[in-house]
């Protein structure tokens, strides 16, 4: 992708720029077509949930990142006193996923992950086209660049590793054997598969015992409606594990959500749901036309 690029979300058009070969997007041109305009950056950042999933982006990310003043604003966010920029953010903490800069090309953008979770704290809808969006500009250049590039299993990887830092915070999982970790990631996993495909991958893999030979799975086979909810969804099980709450008050809460959310994608008239089916399902209809 060239160094700056935009693209263009409901009318509104949003510049990336490219630094350290990594891609932001700016949050300033988002937030330019809803009412409020650059306070809902700071009214979003003041949220608890906000910074925790922050945090850890840049625990992931970020070795530089300042843990103990995190934990310093983290303790002080929820209070009707709390503000906080995105200066302040960066300031403080050593943060590198938000930039923030003045001057006539300036204003604050975030890493793509970060930008993605923004846009879903703006509505649904509206992540669901920024990801289709950004996803058409990396295919073109994909096609310059002979690469492939799939930003909708991305957005999915990137959660899942946010996902199963909070298992590890709260399940008892450091002092279990490594097959044991893995089994509870997955049963993990396998209750967002509930949630949303309404089986598990292992059921899939018996359905599917072609697909499943080749190296496919369930969440291979996804359309971008689903992997985007499955990503809204990893992101609320977390803090709903944190929350203490038992695992069949997760599933019948994350189920309910998964329905509302994807009713409301699947009745979007912008994009058909054939455009954002994966290209491996794709592949099979047509082989099965044939």
């Amino acid at each position: 992708m060239a160094k700056n690029q935009r693209l263009e979300v409901q009318g509104i058009v949003i510049s990336i720029q490219e630094r350290n070969s990594k891609d932001y997007i700016s949050l300033t041109d988002i937030v330019s077509g809803f009412e409020g305009g650059s306070s809902l950056i700071e009214k979003w950042l003041r949220n608890k949930n906000t910074l925790e999933f922050l945090a850890i982006w840049e625990k992931l990310n970020n070795s530089s990142f300042n843990s103990p003043e995190f934990e310093g604003i983290k303790s002080e966010a929820g209070l009707n006193r709390f503000t906080i920029s995105a200066k302040q953010w960066i300031e403080k903490t050593g943060a590198i996923g938000i930039i923030s800069s003045a001057g006539r090309y300036g204003g604050t953008y975030a890493h793509k992950d970060i930008a993605f979770e923004f846009g879903m704290w703006i509505s649904p809808e509206f992540k669901l086209l920024l990801i289709n969006e950004f996803q058409r500009l990396k295919e073109e250049e994909a096609e310059r660049k002979n690469i492939d590039w799939d930003v909708k299993r991305i957005v999915s990887k990137i959660n899942y590793r946010i996902h199963t830092d909070a298992i590890k915070e709260v399940l008892p999982s450091f002092n279990l054997a490594k097959d044991r970790e893995k089994w509870i990631y997955a049963e993990e996993a396998d209750m967002l598969n509930l949630a949303v495909f309404g089986k598990t991958a292992k059921q899939w893999q018996q359905d599917n015992p072609e697909l499943t030979l080749n190296g496919g799975n369930i969440r291979d086979y996804a359309d971008l409606h689903q992997l985007t909810v499955i990503s809204n969804l990893e992101s609320i099980n977390s803090l709903l594990l944190k929350q203490g709450l038992e695992k069949k008050e997760r599933l019948q809460l994350l189920h309910n959500t998964a329905l509302e959310q994807l009713k409301l994608l699947r009745e979007m008239k912008n994009y058909s749901l054939d455009k954002l089916k994966s290209p491996n399902l794709k592949l099979i209809e047509q082989k099965n036309r044939k």
